[in-house]
């Protein structure tokens, strides 16, 4: 089975994780783990952080994309530690809902297992629903994966 694993550097994506491990098997499962992250001009348009601050945004984004790899590199180890062996990683740059939709088609994956970070009301209007997107639009089955009340 080839299981897409998104991450984003948050309990929820370590609940995936989790889940992943429990639910699936290491000798018969590729896994790929994958973060998103947004392109910095869409959240810096004018080319210059504001403030005052003149880090140039190819610096942002370069140091945005390394902080991803690392993530998924530190999933993929904890994947390997428990026995998985064909475990890949990639970071995409983009919309993660749509990105997400993008490279379980393109891999293709069998499953895609993501977490949920339980938004309600004008937080989930304004900030969208990765998880509800990906259920909606995959090219194959989906798990979202939710935290214990309380957690």
């Amino acid at each position: 089975m080839k299981i897409l694993l998104a991450i984003d550097n948050s309990k929820f994506s370590d609940a995936a994780l989790q889940t992943v491990i429990a639910q699936s098997r290491p000798d018969s499962s590729e896994v790929r783990v994958v973060q998103v992250v947004e392109p910095v001009d869409v959240i810096f348009p004018q080319g210059k952080w504001e403030l005052g601050m003149s880090r140039d945004l190819e610096e942002v984004r370069k140091e945005k994309l390394g902080r991803a790899q690392q993530m998924v590199s530190a999933a993929a180890e904890s994947l390997r530690d428990k026995g998985f062996r064909n475990v890949d990683t990639a970071v995409r740059e983009g919309d993660a809902r749509v990105e997400l939709i993008n490279a379980a088609t393109e891999w293709p994956a069998d499953l895609i297992v993501v977490g949920s970070h339980g938004r309600k009301g004008l937080d989930r209007f304004l900030l969208g629903s990765v998880s509800e997107f990906v259920i909606r639009h995959a090219p194959c089955s989906a798990e979202v994966v939710r935290l214990p009340a309380g957690s």
